[in-house]
């Protein structure tokens, strides 16, 4: 198939369109290359350099003809979301919509939208499934959700066929080492111990150490390997191409880890100490956020392959150090 990567040149994009390379699909990457690098690009893949929000250019590029779209283009930190809600509506929705009327006028009908865990909230119960309840405590989480109901709407009243994949946390590098452009200011708790690693921060400040439901105190979190993410992706390109059915499923490892674990396991590969900070909670940060993947084994046929703890940890050493 011929595939466009909207926001192809980012950290999971870039994944995704190496897997999508990988399997013989031809590929475009349109990314304005705010948060992605040229670094990340391929040779193999076309890229073409704009903005979701510059319609003349989603249209231009749509023009070249597509099977499908991986939608990932998105401001995605949510703390910056309560700051500068008016971007992230911007971006984030308006960016859609704007790629769904390209879509519609090109003919495009088959869409893989890269949404998230936030749309849940806190967990009302573990492991969160799809029926959770949906009620995001951030911006960020809303905007989502909206482009989920977004998405809804054009399912029932257009032919477009969407995959909605809520990620959990996203991490890790390419396994066989091909992507090296490091993610560009990410808040994620990872990237943020691998900059103390390096030596680009002096600290790693912890949010709370007083959970009284977790094994030391610290939050829990369920961590997916980048790898296990792109692989979903084409799965879930197949899976509304052949069945013409549009589907919400997670996509998380369904275990979980403590970011004190997450501390010692970086202090353990890398041997460096990583001193830590400790701070207060903060609001909105619930205790522990597993993932039931049951949905993406059951009718993708996925299940992560790459996200034990020990390869999420060296995958991204190799990049940083």
């Amino acid at each position: 198939m011929k595939m466009l990567v909207i926001g192809g040149a980012g950290y999971i994009g870039s994944h995704v369109a190496r897997e999508f390379l990988d399997a013989g699909h031809q590929v475009c990457v349109f990314d304005n290359l705010s948060s992605g690098t040229l670094e990340n690009l391929f040779p193999e893949a076309d890229f073409v350099e704009g903005d979701i929000l510059d319609q003349a250019a989603l249209s231009h590029v749509f023009s070249q003809g597509f099977d499908g779209i991986v939608h990932l283009a998105a401001l995605k930190d949510p703390g910056g979301s309560m700051q500068m809600p008016d971007l992230y509506a911007e971006n984030n929705i308006t960016g859609t919509i704007n790629i769904l009327n390209a879509a519609l006028k090109a003919n495009v009908l088959s869409i893989v939208f890269s949404s998230s865990a936030s749309v849940y909230g806190a967990p009302q119960y573990i492991p969160i499934d799809e029926e959770h309840p949906t009620n995001p405590e951030s911006f960020y989480g809303f905007t989502k959700l909206t482009i989920d109901h977004l998405l809804q709407w054009f399912d029932r009243i257009t032919d477009i066929r969407y995959a909605s994949l809520r990620y959990f946390n996203a991490c890790g590098y390419d396994m066989q080492g091909r992507i090296k452009g490091i993610e560009k200011n990410s808040t994620n708790l990872l990237p943020r111990i691998m900059e103390v690693a390096v030596g680009r921060s002096r600290a790693i400040e912890i949010y709370g150490n007083d959970y009284p439901d977790t094994i030391d105190g610290t939050c829990v979190r369920d961590y997916i390997h980048v790898n296990d993410l792109a692989t979903a992706h084409i799965l879930a390109l197949e899976y509304i191409v052949k069945h013409r059915k549009s589907l919400v499923v997670n996509l998380g490892s369904e275990k979980g880890y403590s970011v004190a674990e997450m501390v010692e396991a970086v202090r353990a590969i890398t041997g460096q100490p990583i001193p830590v900070i400790q701070a207060g909670r903060r609001p909105g940060d619930p205790s522990i956020s597993i993932a039931s993947s049951k949905k993406a084994l059951e009718v993708l046929g996925w299940s992560p392959r790459y996200s034990e703890l020990e390869n999420i940890v060296k995958s991204m050493w190799e990049v940083y150090q």
